[in-house]
């Protein structure tokens, strides 16, 4: 890792303990710009940018009315599964999609098969057989596991809805990557920090041991399926970025890897607005970058994050609202030291819902204190009444807790970024237990016993003590 000390990359970034060892917070503390101004500095689209949203946005108009574009139905999903695709090869700053088309959507079938293929029956596709063949032959799905995994009495209080989760084959858990590690340091420095880790893995093979080992080793063969990945659109991401271009291309990339492979709630992005700016700032300081250029870079990043899908049932949309992604940004909010997070380059996400519209993705997110310079807190309150684009979460709640270096994953909920991951339980149906604890734990709708050792109270008026007594049953099953 030492040889990265003198990289040009990171010529003119003041060193800490990031140079060493991956810590991107310490390297954003270190070198980035607090900024309490107002707007006036913010630029309209360059051309290129133009072009690329006429004809991305004219796409998002057709699938409106479609439904759909498209699915790659001979492919399943992975991180180097697919072609380059491209929007406007000629005007795209920043290059990347999920598939070889914009909107054109992934297969998932690792959370399960049966709801991949109900979703593309829906939309009037069908699955290649020899890949259904072959995927039900060799692979075991997420919801084959976790059905595996359910006794009996589970089985039957999720078959009555007395436990409801999040529909099958949907990512059953919250988790940030911190795609700002690619850009700062590349895949190169990162693959060897992994090998690190999991050299300081031995001792007896323990089961978790052995399950940390394996983890580590598939965290490696992501790295080099990333670089792979990056290759076919001519992007080097082996090594440090070094222009502001660069850092914002290959965090994307890092991103983009991750919305290949993964269909869940909450692939959110993290915070990257204050990392960016500390390389736009960079460049603008040795005259590479001017506004104009870097406001072409946050809206083209931000109309890639535009195009983020993933296929999912028309009841998912309906249970939903929509068709979210929850592409969540966090911006701004307040550092541990008393210093605003808030930078330029925070405002550039914002001017994106000026430059190309309100859109309810990516997830903008205002980490909202206080303390907040007034120019930023103006310039919010102003793109919330012209936008209704915005969300607001309490940094003075969840600073103290997390640190200044967290994110809101999906829509609520605050993790350390790259460190910390949730996993979504079971929702219970309260009022359906409080029924089944008065008329002995049927459900009187199936016709079926869901809950056994619960006698029906048949008194007229109800006591208090017996049914909490009952009530508590379920719970303890």
């Amino acid at each position: 890792m030492m040889d990265y000390l003198n990289s040009k990359a990171w010529e003119g970034f003041k060193t800490g303990e990031w140079r060493h060892l991956v810590n991107v917070e310490n390297f954003i503390q270190k070198n980035y710009t607090p900024y309490e101004g107002d707007d006036n500095f913010l630029q309209g689209p360059t051309e290129k940018t133009q072009k690329v949203w006429d004809k991305a946005h004219a796409l998002i108009v057709e699938e409106i009315k479609k439904g759909i574009i498209d699915v790659e139905t001979k492919v399943v999903s992975g991180i180097n599964n697919f072609a380059p695709g491209y929007i406007d090869k000629e005007n795209e700053v920043i290059v990347g999609l999920q598939t070889d088309a914009p909107l054109k959507r992934i297969v998932n079938l690792y959370g399960g098969i049966r709801t991949a293929e109900s979703a593309l029956e829906q939309y009037g596709y069908k699955l290649d057989p020899i890949v259904e063949k072959h995927f039900k032959l060799y692979r075991k799905t997420h919801n084959d596991g976790v059905f595996d995994a359910y006794p009996k009495r589970t089985r039957v209080a999720r078959s009555a809805g007395l436990l409801t989760g999040l529909p099958d084959a949907y990512g059953r858990g919250r988790i940030v990557g911190d795609y700002r590690r690619v850009a700062l340091y590349g895949t190169d420095f990162l693959i060897k920090a992994k090998q690190k880790d999991e050299t300081m893995l031995d001792g007896p093979m323990t089961d978790e041991r052995i399950r940390l080992r394996e983890e580590v080793a598939m965290q490696i063969k992501a790295l080099q399926e990333m670089t792979e990945m990056a290759k076919t659109y001519g992007c080097d991401i082996s090594k440090p970025a070094e222009t502001a271009r660069e850092a914002v291309q290959n965090l994307y990339l890092a991103y983009l890897a991750g919305i290949k492979e993964n269909n869940g709630a909450a692939t959110s992005l993290g915070r990257t607005s204050t990392f960016l700016d500390v390389y736009i700032q960079r460049d603008m300081e040795k005259g590479l970058l001017d506004e104009k250029a870097a406001q072409e870079l946050i809206d083209q990043f931000i109309i890639k994050l535009r195009l983020v899908r993933h296929l999912r049932t028309p009841e998912y949309n309906e249970l939903f609202g929509g068709d979210p992604t929850w592409v969540t940004e966090s911006l701004g909010g307040m550092g541990v030291d008393g210093r605003t997070l808030v930078t330029k380059t925070c405002y550039r996400y914002l001017h994106t819902l000026t430059n190309l519209g309100t859109a309810p993705e990516p997830n903008l997110t205002v980490l909202w204190s206080q303390n907040l310079p007034q120019g930023w807190k103006d310039y919010c309150t102003k793109m919330s009444i012209d936008t209704d684009s915005i969300q607001y979460e309490n940094d003075d709640i969840m600073r103290p807790m997390y640190g200044d270096d967290y994110c809101i994953a999906c829509c609520v909920s605050a993790m350390a970024v790259g460190k910390q991951m949730q996993l979504f339980g079971a929702r219970a149906n309260l009022a359906k237990s409080l029924l089944y604890s008065i008329n002995g734990g049927i459900d009187e709708v199936k016709g079926m016993k869901v809950i056994p050792d619960i006698a029906p109270n048949t008194s007229e008026v109800l006591d208090y003590p017996t049914v909490i007594t009952s009530y508590k049953k379920f719970w303890l099953m």
